[in-house]
């Protein structure tokens, strides 16, 4: 039976089917833009509704610090509480359309990949796919809770942060202040905040896999998803590791690919300068969502990987051969010679 490496398959098929990626990238990049065009809309609107006057322009044309932060908080005095509503609402609404286009998209995605590497296997191993054919559930729903429970993290993510600068806050009194630690416990809180909240993500997104391939509720599906890392920890590490390294020097090479743009902008024209940046970053969004394809792909070449691999059968262990006996006679030896002995010759 040949075998397969889950890693370098979810390479090749991220590689074979591009169509794939779209699908992928177009689900994401739909959510994103109607994000940043609702960020940036809602801002300039907001800036509209501000009235200015003679005295506070006059302020802002003087570029002092101060002069400039009181002509801001004269401005914005009374219409936070606007602006924070319209933000939370707004908020809210690109949670709920995230929701609803990456269930649709996993369901997609995941269905595709599932009918593949069943293919592959069933045709190259001939096996049993029985089990998962047929279990088209209400998937969608299922989803949609997992997504609802991937936005509570990220929620959770964010007042855990909240929480961090409010500790240090307090460690770093305005009577004795102590920068140092406050930053120091900070950071420590935050990592911990944010590598929690990475792995229930993580988590929570592979039960989505489950979901679609099951047609589980979604406690079953995260129950299956913790049984599913204990039997296959090496293989999942490994497909992770490498898509991982991947994504981190595709990261490495768009901060220095930004950040030389950035290092001339006195020397260049500002819009040259944006339309840079704009472009090395929708580059690495496109890289980032082909690495999650092949690193989703790694996953379900795992979980479809057929149970019943064979070992290598032991050399069997033979008895030790027979000492061969003599059955020539020496005609050398005295007891068979036909002389008489030297005490019957005396």
């Amino acid at each position: 039976m040949p075998q397969f490496s889950p890693t370098g398959e979810g390479f090749r098929t991220a590689f074979r089917f591009p169509s794939l990626s779209f699908a992928e990238i177009a689900w994401r990049w739909s959510v994103g833009a109607t994000a940043t065009a609702v960020f940036f809309f809602g801002f300039f609107e907001f800036l509209s509704t501000l009235p200015v006057s003679r005295a506070e322009r006059l302020f802002l044309t003087t570029r002092h610090p101060y002069l400039v932060g009181q002509a801001m908080a004269h401005i914005l005095r009374g219409s936070l509480n606007r602006a924070v509503g319209a933000g939370l609402l707004a908020a809210l609404m690109i949670i709920l359309l995230w929701m609803i286009a990456g269930a649709i998209g996993r369901l997609t995605t995941v269905r595709w990949l599932l009918d593949y590497f069943r293919g592959r296997y069933s045709a190259s191993n001939a096996s049993d796919t029985s089990e998962y054919a047929g279990k088209a559930a209400a998937e969608l729903p299922t989803l949609l809770r997992l997504n609802f429970l991937r936005a509570v993290v990220g929620v959770a993510v964010l007042c855990g942060l909240l929480g961090a600068a409010v500790v240090a806050d307090i460690l770093s009194p305005g009577s004795a202040p102590q920068p140092g630690l406050a930053f120091l416990f900070f950071v420590l809180i935050g990592a911990v905040v944010c590598f929690l909240g990475w792995f229930f993500n993580w988590f929570l997104s592979l039960a989505a896999l489950f979901s679609v391939r099951n047609g589980t509720d979604a406690i079953a599906s995260i129950s299956t998803a913790a049984s599913f890392c204990r039997d296959y920890t090496g293989a999942i590490f490994a497909v992770s590791t490498w898509t991982g390294l991947a994504h981190l020097v595709v990261f490495v090479g768009a901060t220095i690919a930004v950040s030389m743009p950035l290092g001339l902008a006195g020397a260049l024209p500002g819009r040259l300068v944006i339309l840079t940046i704009a472009i090395v970053t929708l580059i690495y969004f496109l890289i980032a969502d082909w690495l999650y394809i092949a690193r989703l792909a790694g996953y379900v070449c795992i979980a479809e990987m057929p149970e019943g691999t064979p070992e290598p059968i032991p050399a069997p262990i033979l008895p030790p051969a027979p000492v061969a006996l003599q059955t020539t006679i020496d005609k050398n030896e005295v007891i068979l010679s036909d002389r008489a002995s030297p005490l019957e010759e005396m």
